[in-house]
């Protein structure tokens, strides 16, 4: 029982499908405040439906990448690579999270539910077969990277018609704070992926994968590293640019892109893994921090 729940876990990628769930969650709190009702069996089963479907989507993606995984010292202990778990059982435990994890998220709102399925689409089925092809994989994952704070968000309102989110806040209101959640968690990406595929660089290329912007570690690279950086600094203004984050979250955004900038500037200027890692770990506070202290620091539309 211990070697099933070791190798579930490591199936779903349990850290980064906690990570998943944990924006989408804290989402779900900030538009529960935004339309003053916050109905907490509702953020249980979004955090029940967003573990599956996320566990669903990694489920899929290391049964196309299991040949892949054999070639990494970081994933070749993976149970499908290490043996241990063979494709058909994969297959039927992913299968089974995806449509149940669906089931319960579409009972919440029509909306969360169809991007879920987008969601497992883009992340299995465009961006994983990709990833050994091209570069341009990291766009493209990007996305679905992003879905989490959307799915969160529109789980906390009933469903009206087709889907349609409604509350006692305005259109634009529900318009415009998942779609600034949204670009939040897209352009954070790019700096930690990016640094992610410098320190891990050998390890991919063993396995035929290139996700670095020039495809390999050198100035462009890095620059491309800097520049994503560069960037969370103007994205951490935009809740309080469009009138739902106060100070103290702009402050620690702020705080935030300057670190960010920091050792993005830092990496530039010596290329090495050390720097690249320090870019990472920023990039592993940064995201779950203001994510917190907006949810604190929220201002209602009226």
């Amino acid at each position: 029982m211990k070697t099933f729940i070791s190798d579930f876990n490591k199936l779903v990628k349990l850290r980064l499908t906690l990570t998943v769930v944990f924006s989408a969650s804290i989402s779900f709190l900030i538009g529960a405040k935004q339309q003053g009702d916050i109905m907490w069996v509702n953020w249980v089963l979004l955090t029940i439906g967003g573990f599956l479907v996320t566990g669903a989507a990694n489920g899929f993606n290391e049964i196309i990448e299991k040949d892949i995984d054999k070639l990494m010292k970081r994933t070749m202990d993976r149970p499908l690579p290490a043996g241990r778990m063979t494709t058909g059982q994969a297959l039927v435990l992913s299968l089974f999270m995806g449509i149940l994890g669906t089931l319960v998220l579409v009972q919440l709102n029509f909306i969360a539910g169809l991007l879920s399925v987008f969601s497992i689409f883009l992340y299995a089925f465009v961006y994983t077969p990709l990833k050994p092809k091209s570069r341009i994989a990291v766009f493209i994952g990007a996305i679905p990277g992003a879905l989490p704070p959307l799915i969160g968000y529109f789980a906390a309102f009933e469903s009206s018609g087709f889907g349609l989110a409604y509350a006692s806040v305005s259109e634009s209101a529900i318009v415009i704070t998942p779609f600034i959640l949204f670009l939040i968690q897209f352009f954070w990406q790019y700096p930690h992926y990016w640094a992610i595929a410098w320190v891990a660089d050998e390890d991919y290329k063993r396995a035929g994968i290139q996700l670095l912007p020039s495809l390999k570690k050198d100035k462009a690279s890095a620059w491309f590293i800097f520049i994503s950086a560069l960037i969370m600094i103007p994205v951490g203004f935009l809740p309080m640019y469009y009138g739902f984050g106060g100070w103290v979250f702009t402050i620690i955004s702020l705080l935030g892109g300057l670190a960010f900038t920091w050792f993005g500037y830092q990496h530039l200027i010596e290329q090495k893994d050390e720097t690249a890692k320090k870019v990472m770990y920023i990039s592993f506070l940064y995201l779950p921090l203001t994510q917190l202290v907006l949810l604190f620091d929220f201002i209602p539309f009226k």
